[in-house]
C-alpha cells in the first residue's frame, strides 16, 4: 500500500504544513537500481585519536571518490579514540560537515571491540560511540544514515563497509555491527556484480513477501535460488523460482523430517541457508489458547533449530556457507500482543549468538539475523490505518521499510567476503525508535 503521507510531505504545500504543525517529514530514500548502483558524490574520511588502520585501499575500492565537497557519504575512524579527551575529537571531525551530507547519505564510524583490552578508560569511550551513532541517527534527517562498526583490521570489514556506504543499505541506521578478524580468502577479492554465482541459496517462505524479495536479490547476485514454502503455496513457489531460475520446493518446515527431505533434494549441498518463513497469530496472552502460542512457536523457532540442526549434521550447508535467520525488533524491543512472536524471534536471536563461533569453527559456516521492524507488506497492509501509519512514522527514517531492504541486508551476510560478519543481530527498521 503507497505512503500517501511520504508523497503529500514531498510537495510544497505538504512541507509547509508539517513544517507548522511540526510533524515527521521522511525523505524519500534513494534505493539501489542497476541506474544507480552507489551513492553520487563524494566520500569524506576523517579520524578521531590516532588510528592504526589501513583504510585507503579498502575507502579506494567503494567506487566513491575521496573528497571533501558536498559528500555523499562521511567514515570516521574512531578507533583510536581512548579517552574523553580523545573522545572530544568525534565532536571535532563531524561538527563542521554534517550540514553538507547530501541527502540519503551515509555517516559510518568505525570503532574498536569493546573487549580489545582491559583498559576500562578505552571501553568507557568506545561504548560512548554506540550511544552517540544512535542518539546522531535520530537527529540527521533527510534520508541520511548513521551506523557503528567496531573492526579490527580494514580488510576483513570491506564487504561491510560497501553496503553500509551503498544504496543498498537505505533502511539500515543506527546499527552497531561487529567484524571479527581474518574472515577467509575471499575478504579482499572483487567479485563485480554476481558475487553469489556457482552459489545455491535456500529461501523458506520464499513464495511471497519478503521471502519472494530475498530470492530476487540473491538470484540478481548469481545465486541458484531454491524456493521453498508450503503445499498449498506451491503454485505461487514455482511461478517465483520460474522468474528467477531457479526451482521450487513445497515442504511443510514444521515437519519432524524437513532438514532431511532438503538435504536429499539437495545431494550436492547447499552455500545459502534463508531461514525466512514466519508466521502471526496476534491475541493478549489472557486470550491466547494453546494453539496459538504453539503455532508460531513451532514455524517460527522450532522448524529453524530442527532443519538447521540437520542440514549441519548432515554437511549440507559446504564450507563458507551462510546462515541468515529472520529474528525482528519484536522479538528485541517486545510488542503488545504478540508474547509468542515475540518470544519466537527473540528466541532466533539466540540461535545466532550461540551457534555463530561453533558453526564456524566447525563447519565453517556464519550464522548472523536480520530483525525486521515496519516492512510495507500485504500484512502490514491489513493493520489498521492508526496503527499502520504509526508503525510507519516511529523510526528515524520516518517510514515504512520495503522487503527489498531485508533482501538487501540479507545477500550482504551471504556474500563470500563476509565470513568476518558471524554472530549478528542487524535490524533492518529504519532506527526504530523501540528497542537498542
Amino acid at each position: 500500500m503507497a505512503d500517501r503521507y511520504l508523497s503529500f510531505t514531498a510537495t510544497a504545500p505538504g512541507r509547509f504544513l508539517t513544517r507548522r504543525l511540526g510533524l515527521p517529514q521522511p525523505a524519500a530514500l534513494r534505493r539501489w537500481s542497476p541506474e544507480h548502483p552507489s551513492l553520487t558524490g563524494d566520500l569524506l574520511h576523517l579520524t578521531a585519536g590516532k588510528s592504526t588502520l589501513d583504510l585507503a585501499p579498502v575507502l579506494a575500492r567503494t567506487g566513491l571518490p575521496l573528497g571533501a565537497a558536498d559528500p555523499a557519504a562521511v567514515v570516521l575512524d574512531a578507533t583510536g579514540v581512548h579517552d574523553v579527551d580523545t573522545l572530544a575529537e568525534v565532536h571535532a571531525a563531524l561538527h563542521p560537515v554534517l550540514r553538507t551530507v547530501a541527502a540519503s547519505g551515509r555517516i559510518v564510524i568505525l570503532g574498536s571491540p569493546l573487549d580489545a583490552d582491559d583498559d576500562h578508560h578505552r571501553a568507557a569511550v568506545q561504548q560512548a560511540l554506540e550511544g552517540f551513532t544512535r542518539s546522531l541517527g535520530k537527529e540527521i534527517g533527510r534520508g541520511r544514515t548513521v551506523n557503528l562498526v567496531r573492526l579490527t583490521d580494514a580488510t576483513s570489514a570491506e564487504s561491510t563497509l560497501r553496503f553500509l556506504l551503498s544504496p543498498k543499505s537505505a533502511y539500515v541506521s543506527g546499527q552497531v555491527i561487529g567484524v571479527g578478524a581474518g574472515g577467509g580468502q575471499w575478504a579482499a577479492r572483487d567479485f563485480g556484480e554476481r558475487p553469489l554465482a556457482g552459489r545455491v541459496a535456500l529461501v523458506t517462505g520464499g513464495a511471497r513477501g519478503i521471502g519472494e524479495a530475498v530470492g530476487e536479490v540473491l538470484a540478481r547476485d548469481g545465486a541458484e535460488v531454491v524456493v521453498l514454502d508450503v503445499p498449498q503455496a506451491e503454485a505461487d513457489a514455482r511461478r517465483v523460482a520460474g522468474r528467477l531460475g531457479g526451482r521450487a520446493l513445497a515442504l511443510d518446515i514444521t515437519a519432524a523430517d524437513a532438514g532431511e527431505r532438503i538435504a536429499a533434494e539437495l545431494p550436492d549441498g547447499l552455500d545459502l541457508l534463508i531461514h525466512n518463513a514466519g508466521v502471526t497469530r496476534d491475541r493478549r496472552l489472557v486470550n491466547m489458547p494453546a494453539d496459538r502460542w504453539s503455532s508460531v512457536l513451532d514455524v517460527n523457532l522450532a522448524s529453524v533449530l530442527r532443519t538447521t540442526d540437520a542440514l549441519l549434521a548432515k554437511g549440507t550447508l559446504r564450507p563458507g556457507g551462510r546462515i541468515v535467520a529472520t529474528a525482528s525488533i519484536a522479538g528485541l524491543a517486545g510488542n503488545a500482543g504478540q508474547t509468542n512472536y515475540g518470544a519466537s524471534k527473540a528466541g532466533v536471536a539466540g540461535l545466532v549468538r550461540a551457534l555463530a563461533p561453533r558453526a564456524l569453527d566447525t563447519h565453517g559456516v556464519t550464522v548472523n539475523a536480520v530483525a525486521p521492524g515496519f516492512i510495507e507488506t500485504r500484512m502490514t497492509a491489513a493493520v489498521p490505518l492508526f496503527i499502520r501509519e504509526a508503525g510507519r512514522r516511529m523510526n528515524s527514517l520516518a517510514q515504512g521499510g520495503l522487503p527489498v531492504d531485508v533482501a538487501e541486508t540479507t545477500a550482504w551476510l551471504a556474500h563470500p567476503a563476509s565470513g568476518a560478519v558471524n554472530g549478528q543481530v542487524v535490524r533492518v527498521c529504519g532506527q526504530s525508535l523501540l528497542g537498542a
